[in-house]
């Protein structure tokens, strides 16, 4: 089997015969051709099977009512007392309500609602606690006027329905309908989209040695079959995101390999969200063992993401990606909305 990674330019000087990447605010005039058993090598688009050009290339559908021609920031809201950087902070339905605000308020267009940490090493939490940490929350947050798209970030069939119903808008699954298949009805049911997440092992043990034949294929291929397995159930390709699930059985060099092949995954057709914000990896290169001083680092890798066409980047630090991320479209791109 063949993969093609196409490599991403937002040079003004954009040649004859280049292709925008996604649609999106990148264009690409060649393609690393990749595959298990050769070299990789180098092609122009011209010589790309017209079907992987097609998807490469075609414009992604707007995704919970957001169009993904330009890059997105999703704010991650834990209500949780054990996340890994904000485990506690947002336990009180008013800390969480204010957050939820400032967040939107930075410039959040997501906002990511989660009551079970998945941190290396996390227990799992009853549905019934996890319900009654994020849907009155997400609730709350509606009642309270805030418009802005919610995602609830759970494995669960249940607490998905209980935070569809309180107002939420996407399912974000970092186990890709692996944990529970029933999420995956509820999902197709709904009609609401989904965001599938790759993930070696379960948040207990995913760190104690994960191992890959490589990691960026072998991360396509899982969220290839979860793709079509969603697709088989009736959620169309475009009301899905994927996510490499960066951290979540990885080591430093995985990581690292996934960003910097990023855009690989746009050949499955549908949105990238990266999720790096303040992870271990970041506090390790970047010398911080806190990680609510991994800001810096958490915006320079999140704008390599954008590099690479990613369209969602969720976040703990919605202003300061905001700040930098309209920087680098100002100096890049030459877009200043």
């Amino acid at each position: 089997m063949k993969y093609y990674r196409p490599i991403p330019m937002s040079d003004p000087a954009r040649p004859k015969g280049a292709l925008s990447l996604a649609g999106g605010w990148l264009w690409f005039d060649r393609v690393e051709v990749l595959a298990r058993d050769a070299a990789p090598d180098l092609i122009a688009v011209s010589d790309l099977p017209e079907a992987i050009r097609e998807r490469l290339s075609a414009p992604r559908a707007d995704f919970a009512g957001l169009t993904m021609d330009r890059p997105r920031l999703m704010g991650i809201l834990n209500v949780t007392p054990d996340s890994f950087s904000d485990g506690g902070r947002f336990m009180a339905p008013e800390a969480a309500l204010r957050q939820g605000r400032e967040m939107a308020g930075a410039g959040a267009e997501i906002l990511d609602i989660g009551g079970e940490s998945t941190r290396p090493g996390a227990a799992e939490v009853p549905v019934g606690e996890e319900i009654s940490r994020t849907a009155p929350v997400i609730a709350a947050l509606r009642a309270g006027g805030i418009e802005t798209v919610i995602s609830i970030d759970t494995r669960k069939s249940a607490v998905a329905e209980a935070a569809l119903a309180a107002g939420a808008s996407i399912v974000n699954d970092v186990a890709a309908f692996g944990f529970d298949p029933r999420l995956k009805d509820v999902t197709a049911q709904s009609g609401v989209p989904v965001c599938l997440m790759h993930a070696q092992g379960a948040p207990q043990t995913m760190q104690d040695d994960p191992q890959y034949e490589d990691v960026l294929l072998d991360v396509y291929d899982f969220l290839a079959a979860r793709v079509a397995e969603a697709e088989a159930a009736g959620i169309p390709r475009d009301r899905i995101m994927v996510d490499p699930g960066i951290g979540f059985g990885k080591t430093l060099t995985h990581n690292l390999t996934l960003i910097r092949g990023l855009s690989l995954f746009h050949g499955l057709g549908c949105p990238i969200l990266l999720g790096v914000s303040r992870k271990k990896f970041i506090g390790t290169l970047g010398a911080e063992s806190d990680a609510t001083r991994r800001t810096p680092g958490s915006v320079a890798v999140a704008l390599a993401g954008v590099a690479q066409g990613a369209q969602v980047l969720r976040v703990h630090d919605v202003w300061e990606t905001r700040q930098a991320l309209a920087l680098w479209r100002s100096v890049t791109v030459g877009d200043r909305t």
